[in-house]
């Protein structure tokens, strides 16, 4: 049997805001609350993983990158570009406004309100 990835807990302050938050920026699924309380507040990422997002005191934030195909960032920088969100090319200065990744041909780092940094990473 291969190894694959299920889900991940995402900590946030507001598990729900941050849920749609990220689902909104990547074009995803955004999932009905789930766990034994609804607890959870599951996006689809692809077939196999959920990002689950969970309400805590005060989160440490996360790093979780991601490889997309050249017009699904091109949707993404879109979208980010549209909400005002800051973004950057370096996970030390994610609002820089550039694209131009150190380990691809196109990429950006964008932050949420409980500290969690996306990487978004394209080929072309």
């Amino acid at each position: 049997m291969t190894v694959s990835l299920n889900h991940t807990i995402v900590p946030a302050v507001d598990h729900r805001a941050a849920a749609r938050y990220f689902a909104t920026v990547m074009g995803l699924e955004e999932l009905p609350p789930a766990g034994r309380t609804g607890h959870f507040a599951p996006v689809r990422v692809n077939a196999e993983l959920t990002l689950d997002f969970m309400s805590v005191p005060d989160p440490e934030g996360h790093h979780l990158a991601f490889d997309v195909d050249p017009e699904t960032f091109d949707a993404i920088l879109a979208r980010i570009r549209t909400a005002g969100i800051p973004y950057g090319n370096d996970p030390a200065s994610p609002d820089n406004g550039r694209t131009d990744h150190p380990l691809c041909a196109r990429g950006l780092f964008f932050a949420d309100d409980s500290r969690n940094l996306y990487e978004i990473m394209s080929p072309a």
